[in-house]
């Protein structure tokens, strides 16, 4: 059974720094597209980050644009763990954190992946 586990999410205050990460079990996904959604509450499901597999264990990340240069997503070295690192946190970067891999095209697109993990709150107060 694949599974894919969140876990990182926390009460920050703007400006704080936050890790989540996403341990995933039940194939390898070290070829595969991997990335961050998060969805506010009455919204819908948006692209934060992904980290597509260039050859080897070398990946190249794509970010969305609110988050360009605060957020920093990786994997451990056999490919399967994702991370993001999240830094200068704001109010609207509240949102629960999901990871996705295995994506068929459009990696930006929520409906193109295979896999989710079940989220983690991230909440940033102001």
């Amino acid at each position: 059974q694949v599974r894919l586990i969140e876990s990182g999410g926390a009460l920050v205050q703007t400006g704080d720094s936050l890790s989540l990460s996403c341990a995933t079990s039940g194939r390898t996904f070290s070829t595969s597209t991997m990335a961050w959604f998060r969805q506010g509450p009455g919204e819908e499901r948006e692209f934060v980050a992904a980290s597509t597999w260039i050859s080897g264990y070398r990946y190249s990340p794509t970010y969305t644009k609110s988050v360009q240069g605060r957020f920093t997503i990786s994997r451990d070295s056999a490919g399967n763990t994702l991370s993001l690192q999240m830094r200068s946190l704001k109010p609207e970067d509240t949102a629960v954190y999901y990871c996705a891999a295995s994506a068929r095209s459009d990696f930006m697109r929520a409906p193109d992946y295979a896999y989710w993990g079940q989220g983690t709150q991230v909440t940033v107060s102001s």
